[in-house]
């Protein structure tokens, strides 16, 4: 690989972790005037226009084992995932949500170790599940105790992240089809767009338009719709293609400390020494689940 793909690599590795870690704090925003479900809508409507415009051309459909493996793919990763993580904002902390979704590595592995052949669990790895999962308890109970919060958030945050690990593991099944990043995101937000839309009519789908036209509504939907889902999706790929999983999985460590600071500057959250120690702990966990699959390799 060319010393100047590298860098563009890890650039767009970075790019999308600081914009990811700060999402979180965009849908807190966004839900002051909306529900989960019509922020996730509109999240990736506008995110699929986007692709569209980029690659405005028809997506023929493949075998029914290849679609049935985007369909769950935008299920898990665009839907449940999504719908998760807006939930829990609504219950708890943006930083506790950030650092909590940071788990999801670890999931992935032990998902890994069950459905992918090559994948085994390790003494390194427990360690460092066991040190993360510290973390995130202290993060929850920060929450908890010091500011009284429901900790349902917290649950909820726990299981978007191990739902994103399904999410992870269809992805790996999916990228031997050969197809280009933007068909395959393209795909996988059609289909999550097609599972969100019987939830919103149940759920009630009604944002007021004032309400979009708000300069600050506006601003977060744009930046969530363009840049966190339909850019990030493809910057992501993009870095895994050229790094490798392994080495690009190393910048999620960044998106505990980019939560935390950006939900202190922006939504004013009171980020106690608990909570940085929790994230600490969390990063080191990952750090040390990762360390070992690298050594491996």
């Amino acid at each position: 690989m060319k010393q100047t793909d590298s860098i563009f690599a890890y650039l767009a590795a970075l790019i999308t972790m600081l914009v990811w870690g700060t999402t979180f704090v965009s849908s807190k925003i966004l839900l002051r005037s909306f529900t989960p479900i019509e922020i996730l809508l509109m999240r990736f409507l506008l995110g699929y226009a986007a692709l569209w415009l980029v690659y405005p051309h028809r997506i023929r459909f493949g075998k029914p084992r290849e679609e049935s493996l985007f369909a769950v793919a935008g299920l898990c990763g665009i839907m449940l995932y999504y719908l998760l993580e807006n939930t829990a904002l609504e219950f708890t902390l943006a930083a506790n949500v950030g650092v909590i979704i940071s788990v999801a590595p670890l999931f992935t592995a032990i998902f890994a170790h069950v459905f992918l052949k090559g994948e085994r669990l390790n003494i390194s790895f427990v360690d460092g599940f066991i040190t993360a999962l510290a973390g995130v308890v202290l993060i929850t109970l920060n929450g908890s105790l010091a500011l009284k919060l429901n900790p349902l958030g917290d649950l909820l945050a726990f299981v978007a992240a191990a739902v994103w690990a399904v999410y992870s593991i269809l992805m790996k099944k999916i990228s031997v089809s050969h197809r280009s990043t933007i068909t395959i995101t393209r795909k996988v937000f059609f289909y999550g767009i097609v599972f969100m839309l019987p939830v919103a009519v149940c759920l009630g789908f009604h944002p007021a338009i004032a309400k979009i036209a708000e300069a600050q509504n506006l601003f977060n939907l744009l930046f969530l719709g363009l840049g966190a889902s339909a850019m990030c999706f493809v910057t992501w790929n993009f870095a895994v293609s050229r790094l490798g999983a392994v080495k690009t999985s190393v910048f999620i460590y960044l998106v505990p400390l980019i939560t935390l600071t950006s939900s202190a500057l922006v939504l004013h959250e009171q980020i106690t020494p608990m909570a940085v120690t929790g994230a600490i702990l969390t990063i080191v966990g990952l750090f040390l689940s990762e360390q070992k699959k690298e050594r491996e390799k």
